[in-house]
């Protein structure tokens, strides 16, 4: 078969990669199939005796059922170097990483494209439940049908050169019919397993990860001061890396009414508390963003932003600022902005680009001298 139908799928011996496989086959692709060993979680490991986590031997027993060429990408020195490395230093920046968007562009889908052009294959597809359309040379993503399993949030930094390569077959179904159509190609067992972990190397609370992975943080950071929004020493915190914006529960201190945590300071290791209402706002900070096209994503009229993951669309307008970061201002209030986390841009189902929301100190400074310069017509 012709190199441009074969493709490479990126596989976790899960539900959707497997369907994503038998998919693909059917419409006439030569699948290769690659399982990436990234992080071995204790858990993963169903018997003492076995040398592969268990997502490598279903990915591998998925594949030879298909009779698909599979291989093992052993990446995980890089990914600790990379992935896991990030993890921790956002939070001791006092910021709330998202791993899977970084892990995206820098890791996954960059592997899937080197082993791609390894085993001679034109294209690397994956189970994500998300779209793709070509507009003016321009490949964007699309949100996926199923509003529940949408995954173009997470896939913002993917560059034009790997989604010019890439498949997304399931975009048009919803979690619910993959499962029936696994079933009735006779992987009924693979059908009814469960949904895969938020964060594929975390599988215990993430606190204690950080303690695992960096043994001197409680050292480096210590015990620092809850403080109110006008500074007033509330009580003592186990150090600002344990805590993140909207954290209400776990907090460890009663001030009679639920508190929530607004802002974070390492370099003073405080963490501010203070009522729902503070946390929320109009506006916020973002860093410099990418897209495929940034002008039409400042100059679209029903632009909407999502800050966190399930997180329903928020009607916006944004600006660009002299350092290329962006003022974004909401239509209705937002709640808990949390730097570290992504903010990504629609126009209705299309990814017009993304940013990581930035640190909001200093944000009413330039709310003043940027308010002029948003659209007065479009209502904000």
């Amino acid at each position: 078969m012709t190199k441009d139908k074969r493709v490479l799928v990126g596989m976790s011996g899960g539900i959707d990669s497997s369907a994503t496989c038998i998919m693909l086959q059917e419409q006439g692709y030569e699948v290769v199939g690659v399982t990436m060993r990234t992080w071995d979680v204790p858990s993963h490991f169903s018997s003492p005796e076995q040398e592969q986590p268990d997502e490598v031997l279903e990915a591998q027993a998925v594949a030879a059922r298909l009779g698909i060429e599979h291989h093992v990408a052993d990446v995980r020195d890089e990914f600790r170097r990379v992935i896991v490395q990030y993890f921790i230093d956002e939070y001791m920046r006092g910021r709330t990483p998202n791993p899977c968007v970084l892990c995206n562009p820098l890791f996954k889908e960059r592997i899937l494209c080197e082993w791609a052009d390894r085993t001679g294959c034109q294209w690397i597809a994956t189970g994500h439940y998300c779209r793709l359309e070509d507009r003016n040379g321009l490949r964007y993503i699309i949100t996926g049908d199923d509003p529940v399993k949408d995954q173009s949030y997470f896939l913002w930094k993917l560059p034009q050169e790997i989604l010019k390569r890439m498949l997304f077959p399931l975009g048009g179904m919803t979690k619910e019919e993959v499962r029936h159509y696994l079933a009735d190609k006779g992987f009924e067992a693979k059908a009814r397993g469960g949904e895969s972990m938020e964060i594929c190397f975390i599988d215990k609370d993430y606190r204690d990860f950080l303690r695992e992975h960096c043994p001197d943080i409680d050292e480096r950071i210590g015990p620092g001061w809850f403080v109110d929004s006008k500074g007033l020493k509330l009580g003592q915190h186990q150090g600002f890396a344990y805590y993140t914006v909207g954290q209400r529960r776990g907090l460890g201190i009663a001030l009679g009414e639920p508190a929530y945590v607004l802002k974070i300071n390492p370099e003073k290791n405080t963490v501010m508390l203070g009522n729902v209402d503070q946390l929320r706002t109009g506006y916020m900070l973002v860093e410099p963003p990418e897209s495929p096209d940034l002008d039409e994503l400042l100059a679209c009229p029903r632009l909407s932003v999502r800050i966190r993951y399930r997180s329903r669309p928020i009607p916006c307008q944004a600006i660009r600022l002299d350092d290329g970061s962006l003022l974004v201002k909401f239509a209705i209030e937002a709640s808990a902005i949390t730097p570290g986390q992504s903010a990504v841009f629609y126009d209705v189902n299309r990814v017009l680009g993304g940013g990581f929301i930035a640190s909001q100190q200093g944000i009413r400074k330039i709310i003043a001298e940027a308010e002029g310069q948003f659209d007065k017509k479009s209502g904000l």
